[in-house]
């Protein structure tokens, strides 16, 4: 009988493992339409529903739950509006289901590679890295965004010299970009035509990307609604003011770029030296993973290493 324990516990865990792979690629990555099918194709709503398995409609259920008690209870962590920020076009159900998949698989893989503590710190540590995933990917967004901007004023002035309105203008920048400036003037020109205020629209893009560039373009249209003048003037002195602050922003950027660098280092060191002593000396290794001393030194050294890297982030992210 004692054979047949850790037996049973590889079947069950690659069953959980495969049940999470088929959620996430399955239901949760396979994405939805923009507008329903019962509105497209209402004769097909029928047969559809017939073909879907069980699996689809329990997950499909599971994943309104939660949109529904995330709509009830909204938190600033997970959001529409931050999977907006992040260019996912998803739920915060969705996310969080597929968060939930990985976790299960992290600890699955975890516990069957490293034991019960390697399974545990893995349960633990990859929620907090899916987060950690998320804002990557808001910055990077932003970040790109804000290298679109003087361009795109540049297109906004053209346009308006070349005797187009401001929304005409608005649109064919969307059409000339890329993402995520496309995706964000296309979202302005879309809401403006169902009868939303420019300005507001504006605003909220300015506050979506958190670009303060784009902030001073939907200041410098709005007072020209109220005062009037020529906006494409207006337009190119701004675009001169967003030309030069990038180019502080770059020196910035280059001087800083050694401290960064320093502080990747200082991060990864401990973190490859722990996986480098589990695989070359794995009897070294149990003393972290199964006892409640080895325990407690993991947990601080993480809780050392998170603080060190705030810290190190706040030095080098000068502000100007």
């Amino acid at each position: 009988m004692a054979t047949d324990v850790p037996v049973a516990l590889f079947v069950g865990g690659l069953f959980l493992v495969y049940l999470a792979l088929g959620l996430v690629f399955g239901v949760v990555l396979k994405g939805r339409a923009g507008v329903p099918l019962s509105r497209r194709r209402p004769d097909a709503v029928s047969s559809s529903s017939s073909s879907s398995s069980s699996l689809t409609r329990l997950t499909s259920q599971a994943v309104g739950a939660l949109n529904r008690g995330l709509k009830k209870r909204p938190t600033g962590i997970l959001s529409r509006e931050k999977l907006e920020q992040a260019g996912l076009n998803k739920e915060p159900g969705d996310y969080l289901l597929m968060a939930g998949a990985v976790t299960l698989m992290a600890a699955v893989l975890g516990y069957f590679l490293g034991g019960l503590g390697i399974g545990v710190l893995a349960l633990l540590l990859a929620p907090f890295l899916l987060y950690v995933l998320l804002n990557m990917l808001v910055a990077r967004r932003r970040r790109k965004f804000d290298s679109q901007v003087p361009d795109t004023v540049q297109m906004f002035s053209g346009g308006l010299r070349a005797g187009h309105s401001l929304l005409r203008a608005i649109d064919a920048a969307a059409q000339e970009n890329d993402a995520p400036m496309a995706e964000e003037l296309s979202r302005i020109v879309n809401e403006t035509r169902i009868g939303r205020d420019l300005g507001e629209s504006l605003a909220d893009v300015a506050h979506r990307t958190a670009s303060e560039d784009f902030h001073g373009i939907a200041q410098a249209i709005e007072i020209h609604r109220e005062v009037g003048g020529d906006l494409a003037e207006v337009l190119d002195h701004v675009g001169e003011t967003i030309r030069d602050r990038n180019q502080v922003r770059g020196q910035v950027r280059a001087l800083s770029a050694e401290g960064r660098v320093s502080a990747i280092v200082l991060m990864a060191l401990p973190i490859l030296m722990f996986v480098g002593l589990g695989l070359f000396n794995p009897t070294y290794m149990q003393v972290f993973t199964t006892t409640v001393v080895g325990f407690v030194m993991v947990g601080a050294a993480i809780g050392l290493l998170c603080a060190g890297g705030f810290w190190l982030s706040r030095i080098i992210k000068p502000k100007y």
